[in-house]
């Protein structure tokens, strides 16, 4: 069997760091009574504007099927709408409710509430090099993937 140091694992450091976060964010989500699926949605549509649902799939790497049982939820309680595109009749767009412009405040503070915890003790170059790290991670990962080559096979360094 080969071994494999997870204690050295980037990738593993990265998952179990946004699990917590993700698990910390839903709990306070859901005393604004929504979930974190809900919120990427709104969020997307607050911050960006009307998108179709297909874009919105795409930009939150969601199965084109599970947004929409998530939009049906939402659209049931009133958390959006979809309206049609002027530009294309064919497609329709999301667009958020006055409902959710009402828990829009109650969201943000819970993200605050998560970020400010999350960060506890770091100092403000910690995080830039947090962030600056990531986007490098991101930007290999990327460009390796997008240039069809093959990542590095024989490295023995854990991911």
């Amino acid at each position: 069997m080969l071994e494999y140091d997870f204690e050295q694992s980037v990738g593993c450091w990265i998952v179990s760091t946004a699990n917590a976060v993700k698990r910390a964010l839903d709990a306070e989500l859901q005393r604004a009574g929504i979930t974190s699926r809900q919120w990427e949605i709104l969020a997307t549509i607050a911050c960006q504007g009307e998108k179709s649902q297909s874009e919105i799939a795409e930009q939150l790497g969601m199965e084109p099927p599970t947004l929409s049982g998530l939009c049906d939820r939402m659209e049931k309680a009133g958390l959006l709408e979809r309206v049609r595109c002027p530009e294309d009749k064919r497609r329709r767009q999301l667009r958020p409710t006055a409902k959710a412009e009402q828990i829009w405040s109650r969201c943000v503070e819970c993200c605050q509430r998560v970020r400010a915890a999350a960060t506890r003790g770091l100092s403000e170059e910690h995080l830039q090099a947090l962030r600056k790290t990531c986007e490098l991670i991101r930007m290999n990962l990327r460009d390796s993937t997008t240039s069809g080559e093959t990542l590095i096979a024989s490295s023995t360094e854990t991911v």
